[in-house]
């Protein structure tokens, strides 16, 4: 079977189309994209690439999945958008994934067992974070999808007594305030940014597991906090 997915939550964006079966995938074709240009440029030529190099058409596609947050408020929509766009005629099978929990399958082909703290900048010193284990591919949740101060975080990572392992574009924002705090480091650069390799791969672990697609147009972002307008307009009326 094959899965069309998309990452636009951050300043990077990518697409990706996998084949897969009970136990194994293989990527067909692979698009990843960070040069500061909007995703409204990007995201659907990224879909036209990867569609001609993998040599298959859209109705070929057995499942759509997108990262539909936390993230960039802006750039999920246009995931969004872009998901429902393409899938508008057909009422194609899609999987909303978490964007935190796609970022630890980041690690799903690394050996041994990690801990992942994925994490992204919400600006003001606070993160979208969650945790998770990775042991030989396996991916367990430790923690729910959050907005916290990056403080807050490293109290809770502190009990794990674990090194770990921060992954997304919050990165360097965790690590330079908790590095003296707890054990942890940086993902090389092969496995920081969210991607949309990632994404299939969390879109098929909940295939495995038994999710039940919805068509597009129940695909809906999710944001753990307000809109920065929302929120000053918020302050301004209290």
């Amino acid at each position: 079977m094959r899965i069309l997915s998309l990452e636009c939550s951050a300043t990077p964006a990518s697409v990706a189309i996998l084949d897969f079966d009970k136990n194994e995938y293989k990527v067909l074709a692979y698009r990843f994209r960070n040069e500061g240009l909007t995703h409204s440029q990007t995201l659907v030529p990224m879909i036209d690439e990867v569609l001609r190099e993998a040599d298959v058409s859209l109705s070929s596609i057995d499942y759509f999945a997108i990262n539909v947050g936390p993230g960039s408020f802006t750039g999920v929509r246009i995931g969004v958008a872009a998901l429902k766009g393409i899938t508008a005629l057909d009422g194609a099978n899609c999987i909303p994934v978490s964007t935190l929990q796609s970022m630890a399958y980041n690690y799903a082909d690394v050996p041994g067992t990690h801990t992942i703290c994925a994490t992204m900048d919400a600006r003001c010193q606070q993160t979208y974070t969650a945790t998770f284990t990775v042991s030989d591919g396996k991916v367990s949740r430790l923690t729910e999808d959050s907005a916290i101060m990056v403080t807050e975080l490293g109290d809770y990572l502190k009990t794990l007594n674990n090194s770990i392992i921060f992954v997304g574009d919050g990165a360097n924002l965790c690590y330079n305030i908790l590095n003296v705090k707890i054990n942890c480091v940086i993902a090389p650069e092969e496995h920081l940014w969210q991607n949309a390799i990632s994404t299939a791969l969390a879109a098929i672990d909940m295939l495995r597991d038994g999710f039940k697609p919805i068509p597009s147009s129940e695909i809906l972002p999710v944001y753990l906090r307000a809109p920065q307008a929302e929120r000053e307009l918020k302050r301004r009326n209290s």
